[in-house]
Protein backbone atom coordinates (compact mmCIF):
# COMPACT_ATOMS: atom_id res chain seq x y z
CA UNK A 1 0.00 0.00 0.00
CA UNK A 2 1.18 3.26 -1.14
CA UNK A 3 1.73 6.46 1.21
CA UNK A 4 -1.26 8.45 -0.20
CA UNK A 5 -3.43 5.39 0.14
CA UNK A 6 -2.31 4.96 3.50
CA UNK A 7 -3.03 8.58 4.05
CA UNK A 8 -6.43 8.59 3.08
CA UNK A 9 -7.54 5.59 4.94
CA UNK A 10 -6.22 7.14 7.99
CA UNK A 11 -7.92 9.91 6.95
CA UNK A 12 -11.21 8.43 6.43
CA UNK A 13 -11.09 6.59 9.78
CA UNK A 14 -10.56 9.88 11.41
CA UNK A 15 -13.54 11.14 10.07
CA UNK A 16 -15.70 8.24 11.20
CA UNK A 17 -14.50 8.56 14.56
CA UNK A 18 -16.13 11.86 14.33
CA UNK A 19 -19.16 11.10 12.80
CA UNK A 20 -19.67 8.38 15.86
CA UNK A 21 -18.35 10.61 18.46
CA UNK A 22 -20.49 13.36 17.32
CA UNK A 23 -23.53 11.06 17.08
CA UNK A 24 -23.03 9.60 20.88
CA UNK A 25 -22.60 13.79 21.97
CA UNK A 26 -24.98 13.40 25.05
CA UNK A 27 -23.70 16.99 26.66
CA UNK A 28 -24.09 19.60 23.73
CA UNK A 29 -25.52 22.36 24.75
CA UNK A 30 -25.85 21.43 28.57
CA UNK A 31 -24.41 23.35 31.30
CA UNK A 32 -21.85 22.16 33.13
CA UNK A 33 -20.52 23.04 36.76
CA UNK A 34 -17.21 22.31 37.61
CA UNK A 35 -15.40 23.18 41.19
CA UNK A 36 -11.79 23.68 41.46
CA UNK A 37 -11.58 24.36 37.06
CA UNK A 38 -8.22 26.26 37.61
CA UNK A 39 -6.06 23.29 37.50
CA UNK A 40 -5.60 19.46 37.26
CA UNK A 41 -8.69 16.95 36.31
CA UNK A 42 -11.45 20.03 36.62
CA UNK A 43 -9.04 22.06 33.92
CA UNK A 44 -9.13 18.75 32.01
CA UNK A 45 -12.81 18.60 32.02
CA UNK A 46 -13.47 21.77 31.47
CA UNK A 47 -11.22 21.48 28.30
CA UNK A 48 -13.07 18.10 27.29
CA UNK A 49 -16.44 19.05 27.77
CA UNK A 50 -15.63 22.48 25.96
CA UNK A 51 -14.80 20.30 23.10
CA UNK A 52 -18.20 18.50 23.18
CA UNK A 53 -19.71 22.13 23.15
CA UNK A 54 -21.10 22.12 26.63
CA UNK A 55 -21.48 25.07 28.16
CA UNK A 56 -19.43 25.56 31.04
CA UNK A 57 -19.70 27.30 34.69
CA UNK A 58 -16.22 27.03 35.87
CA UNK A 59 -15.42 28.02 39.48
CA UNK A 60 -11.98 27.96 41.47
CA UNK A 61 -10.09 30.39 44.12
CA UNK A 62 -7.20 31.32 41.45
CA UNK A 63 -9.34 33.55 39.42
CA UNK A 64 -6.95 34.44 37.11
CA UNK A 65 -6.36 31.11 35.72
CA UNK A 66 -10.33 30.74 35.03
CA UNK A 67 -10.04 34.26 32.91
CA UNK A 68 -7.63 33.11 30.74
CA UNK A 69 -9.19 29.03 30.26
CA UNK A 70 -12.30 31.36 29.54
CA UNK A 71 -10.81 32.96 26.88
CA UNK A 72 -9.48 29.98 25.36
CA UNK A 73 -12.53 27.68 25.27
CA UNK A 74 -14.66 30.22 24.36
CA UNK A 75 -12.12 31.34 21.05
CA UNK A 76 -11.70 27.60 20.12
CA UNK A 77 -15.22 26.18 20.56
CA UNK A 78 -17.62 28.62 20.12
CA UNK A 79 -19.84 28.34 23.65
CA UNK A 80 -20.40 29.89 26.65
CA UNK A 81 -17.97 29.74 29.65
CA UNK A 82 -19.32 31.51 33.02
CA UNK A 83 -16.42 32.04 35.47
CA UNK A 84 -16.94 32.69 39.45
CA UNK A 85 -14.33 32.86 42.00
CA UNK A 86 -15.38 31.10 45.11
CA UNK A 87 -13.61 29.18 47.98
CA UNK A 88 -15.95 25.75 48.47
CA UNK A 89 -14.72 26.05 52.15
CA UNK A 90 -16.95 29.06 52.47
CA UNK A 91 -20.67 28.54 52.91
CA UNK A 92 -20.82 32.16 52.07
CA UNK A 93 -19.07 32.23 48.92
CA UNK A 94 -20.88 28.86 48.18
CA UNK A 95 -24.72 30.56 48.55
CA UNK A 96 -23.38 33.26 46.49
CA UNK A 97 -22.37 31.24 44.06
CA UNK A 98 -25.67 29.67 43.85
CA UNK A 99 -27.50 32.72 43.45
CA UNK A 100 -25.60 33.83 40.74
CA UNK A 101 -26.31 30.90 39.00
CA UNK A 102 -29.79 31.59 39.60
CA UNK A 103 -29.82 34.96 38.57
CA UNK A 104 -28.26 33.90 34.76
CA UNK A 105 -30.83 31.57 34.10
CA UNK A 106 -28.99 28.63 34.33
CA UNK A 107 -30.05 24.92 34.87
CA UNK A 108 -27.40 23.17 35.94
CA UNK A 109 -27.37 19.97 33.90
CA UNK A 110 -24.05 18.83 35.43
CA UNK A 111 -22.37 19.17 38.61
CA UNK A 112 -18.65 18.28 38.80
CA UNK A 113 -17.37 18.56 42.41
CA UNK A 114 -13.69 18.29 41.98
CA UNK A 115 -12.55 20.82 44.27
CA UNK A 116 -10.43 18.53 46.53
CA UNK A 117 -6.61 18.01 47.86
CA UNK A 118 -4.54 16.19 50.39
CA UNK A 119 -1.72 18.05 52.51
CA UNK A 120 0.85 16.42 54.22
CA UNK A 121 1.41 13.04 54.82
CA UNK A 122 2.53 12.81 58.82
CA UNK A 123 1.23 9.93 60.86
CA UNK A 124 -2.08 10.74 63.05
CA UNK A 125 -0.51 11.68 66.22
CA UNK A 126 2.39 13.37 64.70
CA UNK A 127 -0.43 15.38 62.13
CA UNK A 128 -0.79 19.03 62.27
CA UNK A 129 -4.65 20.22 62.86
CA UNK A 130 -4.29 23.33 60.24
CA UNK A 131 -4.09 20.30 57.57
CA UNK A 132 -6.47 18.16 58.69
CA UNK A 133 -9.20 21.05 58.24
CA UNK A 134 -7.92 21.99 55.19
CA UNK A 135 -8.40 18.62 53.79
CA UNK A 136 -11.95 18.21 56.22
CA UNK A 137 -13.28 21.72 55.23
CA UNK A 138 -12.28 21.03 51.38
CA UNK A 139 -13.32 17.60 50.44
CA UNK A 140 -15.91 16.97 52.83
CA UNK A 141 -17.99 20.43 53.86
CA UNK A 142 -17.22 21.79 50.18
CA UNK A 143 -18.81 19.17 48.47
CA UNK A 144 -21.71 19.36 50.90
CA UNK A 145 -21.87 23.03 50.75
CA UNK A 146 -21.89 23.35 46.99
CA UNK A 147 -24.04 19.64 46.61
CA UNK A 148 -26.76 21.80 48.96
CA UNK A 149 -26.70 24.90 47.03
CA UNK A 150 -27.14 23.26 43.04
CA UNK A 151 -29.11 20.03 43.60
CA UNK A 152 -32.02 21.65 45.08
CA UNK A 153 -32.24 23.30 41.53
CA UNK A 154 -31.63 20.11 39.94
CA UNK A 155 -34.56 18.72 41.69
CA UNK A 156 -36.77 21.60 40.79
CA UNK A 157 -36.51 20.54 36.86
CA UNK A 158 -36.19 16.88 37.78
CA UNK A 159 -33.44 16.48 35.88
CA UNK A 160 -29.31 16.29 36.53
CA UNK A 161 -26.01 14.59 36.98
CA UNK A 162 -23.91 14.93 40.08
CA UNK A 163 -20.10 13.45 39.38
CA UNK A 164 -17.94 13.44 42.77
CA UNK A 165 -14.14 13.00 42.38
CA UNK A 166 -13.15 10.05 45.11
CA UNK A 167 -10.22 8.67 45.09
CA UNK A 168 -9.05 5.00 45.90
CA UNK A 169 -8.17 6.31 48.86
CA UNK A 170 -11.58 6.33 49.74
CA UNK A 171 -11.61 1.78 49.53
CA UNK A 172 -7.93 1.57 51.37
CA UNK A 173 -6.42 3.11 54.29
CA UNK A 174 -2.50 3.66 53.41
CA UNK A 175 0.07 4.27 55.79
CA UNK A 176 0.26 8.12 57.00
CA UNK A 177 -3.13 8.56 54.97
CA UNK A 178 -4.92 8.54 57.62
CA UNK A 179 -7.25 11.87 57.02
CA UNK A 180 -7.25 12.21 53.53
CA UNK A 181 -8.45 8.65 53.59
CA UNK A 182 -11.34 9.24 56.08
CA UNK A 183 -12.42 12.38 53.69
CA UNK A 184 -12.51 10.28 50.31
CA UNK A 185 -14.28 7.68 52.52
CA UNK A 186 -16.56 10.46 53.17
CA UNK A 187 -16.76 11.19 49.53
CA UNK A 188 -18.32 7.54 48.38
CA UNK A 189 -20.66 7.20 51.56
CA UNK A 190 -21.66 10.52 50.64
CA UNK A 191 -22.22 9.61 46.96
CA UNK A 192 -24.15 6.70 48.15
CA UNK A 193 -26.33 8.63 50.17
CA UNK A 194 -27.21 11.25 47.61
CA UNK A 195 -28.29 8.27 44.74
CA UNK A 196 -30.41 7.04 47.68
CA UNK A 197 -31.90 10.02 48.60
CA UNK A 198 -32.72 11.46 45.40
CA UNK A 199 -34.49 7.98 44.67
CA UNK A 200 -37.35 8.77 42.92
CA UNK A 201 -36.12 11.77 40.80
CA UNK A 202 -34.15 11.03 36.95
CA UNK A 203 -31.13 12.95 38.72
CA UNK A 204 -28.08 10.29 38.90
CA UNK A 205 -25.01 10.52 40.98
CA UNK A 206 -21.62 9.10 40.38
CA UNK A 207 -18.58 8.33 42.24
CA UNK A 208 -15.33 8.49 40.24
CA UNK A 209 -12.72 7.16 42.37
CA UNK A 210 -8.63 7.52 40.72
CA UNK A 211 -5.27 5.81 41.16
CA UNK A 212 -2.16 7.75 41.29
CA UNK A 213 -2.84 10.59 38.93
CA UNK A 214 0.09 13.34 37.94
CA UNK A 215 -1.16 16.53 38.90
CA UNK A 216 -0.80 19.56 41.28
CA UNK A 217 -2.29 17.09 43.84
CA UNK A 218 1.11 15.64 44.79
CA UNK A 219 2.98 19.33 44.89
CA UNK A 220 0.00 20.56 47.29
CA UNK A 221 0.32 17.54 49.45
CA UNK A 222 4.34 18.20 49.99
CA UNK A 223 3.78 22.17 50.29
CA UNK A 224 4.87 22.83 46.79
CA UNK A 225 8.05 20.79 46.73
CA UNK A 226 8.37 19.30 43.61
CA UNK A 227 10.77 17.15 43.54
CA UNK A 228 9.59 15.35 46.24
CA UNK A 229 6.10 15.08 44.37
CA UNK A 230 8.31 13.71 41.39
CA UNK A 231 9.63 11.46 43.46
CA UNK A 232 5.82 9.61 43.85
CA UNK A 233 5.47 8.73 39.99
CA UNK A 234 8.90 7.45 39.75
CA UNK A 235 9.30 3.86 37.98
CA UNK A 236 6.30 3.87 36.33
CA UNK A 237 3.39 6.11 34.22
CA UNK A 238 0.90 7.44 36.24
CA UNK A 239 -2.46 8.83 35.24
CA UNK A 240 -2.97 12.40 33.59
CA UNK A 241 -6.22 14.60 33.97
CA UNK A 242 -6.70 13.79 30.66
CA UNK A 243 -7.15 10.25 31.81
CA UNK A 244 -9.67 11.17 34.14
CA UNK A 245 -11.19 13.69 31.97
CA UNK A 246 -11.76 11.05 29.68
CA UNK A 247 -13.47 8.81 31.97
CA UNK A 248 -15.84 11.42 33.39
CA UNK A 249 -16.72 12.36 30.00
CA UNK A 250 -17.99 8.88 29.39
CA UNK A 251 -19.79 8.82 32.76
CA UNK A 252 -21.94 11.97 31.87
CA UNK A 253 -22.26 10.95 28.22
CA UNK A 254 -24.35 7.87 28.82
CA UNK A 255 -27.85 7.71 28.06
CA UNK A 256 -30.02 9.40 30.81
CA UNK A 257 -31.16 5.64 32.03
CA UNK A 258 -27.95 4.37 33.14
CA UNK A 259 -26.24 5.80 36.67
CA UNK A 260 -22.76 4.37 36.64
CA UNK A 261 -22.28 4.78 40.16
CA UNK A 262 -19.10 3.77 41.03
CA UNK A 263 -15.98 3.85 38.71
CA UNK A 264 -12.31 3.08 39.65
CA UNK A 265 -9.43 4.34 37.17
CA UNK A 266 -5.84 3.59 37.92
CA UNK A 267 -2.75 3.17 35.63
CA UNK A 268 -1.59 -0.10 34.37
CA UNK A 269 1.33 -0.41 37.13
CA UNK A 270 -1.04 0.26 40.29
CA UNK A 271 -3.77 -2.57 41.00
CA UNK A 272 -4.23 -0.80 44.54
CA UNK A 273 -2.52 1.43 46.87
CA UNK A 274 -0.09 -1.06 47.76
CA UNK A 275 0.76 -2.60 45.30
CA UNK A 276 2.68 -0.52 42.61
CA UNK A 277 5.18 -1.66 39.78
CA UNK A 278 7.90 0.18 39.53
CA UNK A 279 10.71 -0.55 37.25
CA UNK A 280 14.46 0.94 37.49
CA UNK A 281 15.95 1.93 34.47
Amino acid sequence: MGSEDLYERNNNRHTDIVQVIGHMNRIQGKNIIITGASSGIGQACAVKCASYKANLILAARRFDRLIALKEELEGKNGISVSIHRLDVRSKTDVEKFSEEIKAGGFHPNVLINNAGLAVGLDKLHEGKADDWDRMIETNIKGLLYVSRAIIPIMVSKNRGHIVNVGSIAGYQVYPAGNVYNATKFAVRALSEGMNIDLAGTDIRVSCINPGAVNTEFSEVRFYGDRHRADKVYDGYTPLTADDIADAILYIINTPEHVNVQNLTVTPTAQRNVYCVDRRSG
